[in-house]
């Protein structure tokens, strides 16, 4: 399981002209992504690993201060773009394997507390942001 995590001031997602997730304030917009081998346990680590990932002001953490998070699901970081000019996306779970997986994530963060924000899966979004700092990482489990 692959995320991007960048730190913002602001981020929304808009699906057919509507926002489905937004958040204000600090937090974090995670993209993330499932391959063929990813399972529950992955979910949950990365859920884990999201709410105490140090990247806020001061060296803290979402847990740390209640900032929220806007997630949405990111087929793509498992595209594969080293052999010729369009990318490869066999690396990504199908949809079947996947939503449950980022649900399931979802579910996690909720559980420890997080406010939650969502795009739709497999729909085509529209995602604006504020980059704060600017941070961005890439967090694998």
């Amino acid at each position: 399981m692959r995320a991007v995590v960048q730190r913002v001031s602001r981020a929304d997602v808009t699906v057919d002209g509507t926002v489905t997730g937004a958040i204000e304030g600090p937090g974090l917009l995670v993209l993330v992504g499932v391959t063929h081998d990813d399972t529950p346990e992955h979910a949950h680590r990365m859920a884990g690993k999201l709410w105490g990932l140090r990247i806020l002001d001061g060296e803290r953490s979402c847990s740390d201060v209640g900032a929220p998070l806007l997630v949405v699901s990111q087929f793509t970081l498992y595209g594969d773009t080293r052999k010729g000019r369009r990318p490869s996306w066999i690396n990504a779970a199908p949809g079947p394997v996947a939503e449950p997986l980022v649900d399931a994530v979802v579910a996690e963060l909720r559980t420890l507390g997080a406010h939650v924000e969502l795009g739709v899966f497999g729909a085509d979004m529209k995602v604006t942001l504020t980059n704060d700092g600017p941070i961005t990482l890439i967090v694998e489990v």
